[in-house]
């Protein structure tokens, strides 16, 4: 199962497209999921543009969790969760993030926690102002 990390068959991004659109699309298949029910740190959605990585990674950290939940609770959605990971981790593993700016923004676990429908209300947003 884990091999499949590599991402050399991601198609590298062409002008005008946006490398979350994938994960915009599993998200909007577990947004209605009945069988998920965590807590999660939820990032604004208008915190500072310069954030927005760490908003990113944030989302993802907690995408890790619901994870675990469905793994635990054996969910309708586990694949489109597993596959949100995937294609975050895709998009960001060749970029470290730039220290200067992380230190400025809220660590992950700062931020709120709130249900799972509005953290996947939040995350939509922020990927959808990612893809402007």
């Amino acid at each position: 199962l884990f091999f499949f990390f590599s991402s050399a068959y991601l198609p590298k991004t062409a002008a005008g497209h946006c490398k979350w659109t994938e994960v915009l699309k599993d998200l909007e298949q577990i947004k209605t999921s009945e069988d998920i029910d965590v807590s999660l740190y939820t990032a604004n959605t208008d915190e500072d543009v310069k954030c927005q990585e760490p908003v990113m990674r944030c989302f993802f950290l907690e995408m890790k969790v619901i994870l675990h939940e469905c793994y635990i609770k054996n969910c309708s959605k586990t694949q489109d969760v597993f596959n949100i990971l995937k294609n975050g981790n895709a998009s960001f593993e060749n970029n470290q993030m730039n220290s200067t700016t992380s230190k400025k923004c809220k660590e992950c676990e700062e931020y709120e926690e709130k249900n799972f429908t509005e953290f996947i209300q939040n995350f939509v947003k922020v990927i959808q102002r990612e893809c402007k």
